[in-house]
């Protein structure tokens, strides 16, 4: 008798998860250990492993396709074998809806070379496009409008094919095209992108559900202080230039991160958690980073920060961070935060307030260094500041409280030689 794989929970907050593409096909041997597909969770996209020897003789959920936990996923068994119904019906998998494609309005004819004419696709039942799922997702990826493809598959069907013909032919035959008007020149292009409406990832309905329970069930409070990086950014440099044959290379966010380990260490209070009739407070520091991708962000956690070196951290969140973009995070590593850092520095960002990730107590926002004058020994120089904002949950933490912590992060990072020890 065949085993059945089913859609495993893969995550905490996970419901459904999306079948990206089938790594094995019907008939393939399988064998024990063996990556059968990957999956996409709220999180990130992971390997579907197998626990049985024997044969890939049926695959219930195509690639592209959204499955309900539990759901079947494939059958393995003997060669040849037969797999007549599909079991557990009560579990079915969660067909990805197309996109829908609303037609663009009319447009005044110019003297701007147009696209090639395309043939129209194939409608499928009650007006809509025959499009494979995995070819609807490579149209959202790469920005096609399926209504303008010429489907080649089966009764006009928009395949992978299509999708990566269309792309190209975009490329080639869509150039800038320029017109002289007195002494400007107007660049003549097409809409900034074609109207549509895409699925909800698994990701984006996470990241939606969580923040909105954050932003409406936590009363969030903001305390924000202004620190000197002038220390901060000249030991960095000091640093980088010193080990640079060794490799290493510090990020202002590396100091960020071990700062935020250490002020827990001097405030404990910040680090801690809601529970309803009791408050946790955590005898570790793990701390969480935000990491943006392609369809949201991810917080991938460096654990014990409080115990690591600030060179540790460093390597830890570059690794992380890797991962993170390529979706190849496993469960253990962007869970169990006790505190979240969000850095928008790098993209010249002076100042934000971000929204706490729930069950952690409080989020630091960190902003871009600036130029600018500040007075020091009675004197205006030419200084280069930070600004940090922290997001309190006040259930956990009083403003008090809040204030202290950034206080403490400012004498760390106002002398991060203290990081070093």
């Amino acid at each position: 008798m065949a085993n059945i794989i089913e859609m495993p929970k893969l995550s905490d907050t996970m419901t459904v998860g999306t079948l990206v593409k089938w790594l094995k096909q019907e008939g393939d041997p399988v064998k024990s250990g063996d990556m059968l597909a990957e999956v996409e969770t709220d999180k990130a996209t992971m390997e579907l492993e197998s626990f049985f020897d024997g044969t890939l003789v049926k695959i219930f959920a195509p690639g592209g396709s959204q499955v309900a936990l539990g759901a079947p996923l494939c059958a393995i068994g003997k060669p040849g074998e037969v797999i007549t119904a599909l079991p557990n019906p009560t579990a079915p998998s969660v067909s990805t809806p197309p996109v829908t494609v609303s037609a663009p309005a009319p447009v005044a004819p110019t003297a701007v070379s147009s696209l090639p004419a395309v043939a129209a696709p194939t409608p499928g039942p009650a007006g809509r496009l025959k499009i494979s799922p995995l070819a609807r997702k490579l149209a959202t990826e790469k920005g096609v409008n399926p209504a303008h493809v010429s489907g080649t598959g089966p009764g006009g069907r928009i395949v992978r094919a299509d999708i990566l013909a269309a792309g190209t032919a975009a490329k080639t035959a869509n150039p800038a095209t320029s017109t002289s008007i007195g002494t400007s020149t107007v660049l003549a292009k097409g809409p900034i992108q074609d109207e549509r409406t895409v699925t909800v990832s698994n990701m984006r309905g996470a990241i939606a559900r969580r923040l909105l329970e954050s932003k409406t069930q936590l009363p969030h409070f903001y305390v924000e202080i202004e620190i000197d990086a002038n220390p901060l950014l000249t030991l960095r440099e000091q640093l980088n230039a010193g080990l640079e044959k060794e490799g290493v290379k510090l990020s202002v966010n590396d100091f960020v991160l071990k700062a935020s380990a250490e002020a827990l260490r001097r405030v404990p209070q910040v680090n801690g958690s809601w529970e309803g009739s009791q408050i946790r407070y955590f005898s570790a520091a793990h701390i969480a980073f935000a990491v943006a991708i392609e369809d949201g962000l991810i917080t991938p956690v460096i654990r014990d920060a409080h115990l690591k070196s600030i060179f540790a951290i460093s390597t830890e969140a570059k690794a992380l961070g890797k991962r993170a973009k390529e979706k190849k995070l496993g469960p253990a590593e962007f869970t169990g935060g006790t505190f979240c850092v969000s850095n928008l520095g790098m993209m010249g960002i002076p100042r934000f307030s971000a929204i706490i990730n729930p069950p952690n107590a409080a989020i630091l926002a960190v902003g871009t260094t600036v130029q600018k004058p500040v007075v020091k020994n009675d004197a205006i120089v030419i200084g280069q500041t930070m600004t940090l904002t922290l997001s309190c949950d006040h259930r956990v933490v009083d403003g008090a409280v809040g204030a202290q912590y950034l206080g403490a992060l400012k004498q760390l990072l106002e002398a991060p030689a203290l990081l070093l020890v």
